[in-house]
C-alpha cells in the first residue's frame, strides 16, 4: 500500500505532466493570426473558437488551483461571461497592453491577463 506522501507525489507529477503538455500545445500570437489568415472564408471562425477555447481552458485552470488552495484573482461575482464575449477581451487587452505582449507571447496569457482585468476579486 503506498504511503500517502507518495500518493501526493505522484498527484503532483501527474499534474506538472498534463501542464508541461498543455503549454508545450500552447499557441502564440502570432500563430492565432496566421490561423485566421489562413483560410478566407473559415478563418475568422477557427480563431473565434480557439480563443473561446482558450478562455474556458484559462477559467478551469484557475478554478483548480483555487480548490487547491491558491487565492482567486478571477472573480464572476455573478457577472455574465459567456463563449461571445471571447474575441472582445483578447483584443481588448492586446490594444490595453499593446506595448507588453509580443508575438511569440502565447494567446493563453493574454486572456488570462484579460479576464484578471475584468474579473477582479
Amino acid at each position: 500500500m503506498p504511503s500517502p506522501l507518495m500518493s501526493r507525489c505522484a498527484v503532483v507529477l501527474a499534474v506538472a505532466g498534463l501542464l508541461a503538455v498543455q503549454a508545450a500545445s500552447a499557441m502564440s500570437i502570432r500563430e492565432l493570426r496566421a490561423l485566421e489568415k489562413s483560410d478566407a472564408k473559415q478563418g475568422v471562425n477557427y480563431k473565434r473558437y480557439y480563443l473561446v477555447g482558450a478562455m474556458e481552458s484559462t477559467l478551469a485552470a484557475h478554478d483548480a488551483g483555487v480548490r487547491a488552495g491558491a487565492a482567486a484573482s478571477i472573480c464572476l461575482n455573478g457577472r455574465r461571461l459567456e463563449p461571445v464575449m471571447a474575441e472582445g477581451l483578447y483584443q481588448t487587452e492586446l490594444q490595453r497592453n499593446h506595448d507588453l505582449y509580443e508575438a511569440d507571447m502565447p494567446v493563453q496569457l493574454v486572456m488570462g491577463n484579460a479576464l484578471t482585468t475584468v474579473y477582479p476579486c
